[in-house]
């Protein structure tokens, strides 16, 4: 049998029946890109002479926002620079200072000390009578120092027994002088571990002293001059008094 007819888009108005609308095929249009090409909005473009004038525009900005630098940075910078170059010349000078002169520090030093009395009241005060010889020595070849301050310490243990200062003096190149120092020890309050311990070396006859001293010395070389401070200390083995010699000795300086 053949086969139907298929229906038309448009169908035909049929004189018996009613007036129908005339249907509509549904448009599905296939977009080509010479459509989408067509349908899109021409985008604005920016005149040339407006990115000519924007470097003009902005340097006008930059300028107009900068600010001129306040004179008392400028001063403060000025300064800052001079102090600087001054630490850099003086550490300088410094160096070359001391790679050319290679300053040694003095020496402290003893060879004759003598322990004349110890004697201990009861409860524990002590009373003794020692006399120190103070060596010290300049080893250096070109400078010349002064000791301004001077202060030396007997110890017994860690209790100091006696103290004594000097008067400021000064040494040439390679000079040696030397001090006597007298200490006197009166009524000193000791520690009765240090009272038995101080017995007991004085009934085997080896007395153990120590001297510290702190010093503040003066460096000159020609119109440069430079202070710094030193310690000394001597550990002195002494035969029990009355006739009390020094036996042996250890002395150190250091900074």
């Amino acid at each position: 049998m053949p086969l139907p007819e298929p229906p038309s888009l448009y169908s035909t108005p049929d004189p018996h029946s009613r007036a129908t609308t005339p249907v509509r095929p549904s448009r599905h249009i296939m977009m080509t890109p010479t459509h989408i090409q067509a349908q899109t909005p021409t985008q604005t473009q920016t005149p040339d002479y407006l990115y000519e004038s924007f470097p003009k525009t902005r340097n006008r900005l930059l300028l107009r926002n900068h600010r001129r630098t306040d004179p008392a940075i400028w001063c403060c910078a000025i300064v800052c620079l001079i102090f600087s170059i001054l630490i850099i010349l003086f550490g300088i000078t410094t160096l070359i200072i001391f790679l050319v002169i290679k300053p040694k520090n003095p020496v402290f030093d003893t060879n004759h000390a003598n322990l004349n009395v110890i004697y201990i009241d009861s409860p524990g005060n002590f009373n003794g009578d020692f006399t120190f010889t103070a060596n010290f020595t300049n080893p250096n070849r070109k400078l010349n120092v002064r000791f301004e301050y001077a202060a030396l310490e007997l110890y017994f243990e860690n209790s100091v027994i006696a103290k004594q200062t000097i008067k400021p003096f000064s040494q040439r190149q390679r000079e040696t002088g030397t001090v006597q120092l007298h200490f006197i020890s009166s009524l000193v309050s000791l520690p009765m571990n240090h009272v038995m311990e101080l017995r007991r070396q004085v009934q085997s006859n080896k007395v153990m002293y120590i001297v510290k001293g702190r010093f503040r010395v003066r460096v000159s070389f020609g119109l440069i001059h430079f202070t710094y401070w030193l310690r000394s200390q001597c550990e002195l083995q002494m035969s029990s008094p009355p006739s009390g010699n020094l036996m042996a000795r250890r002395c150190t300086t250091r900074r």
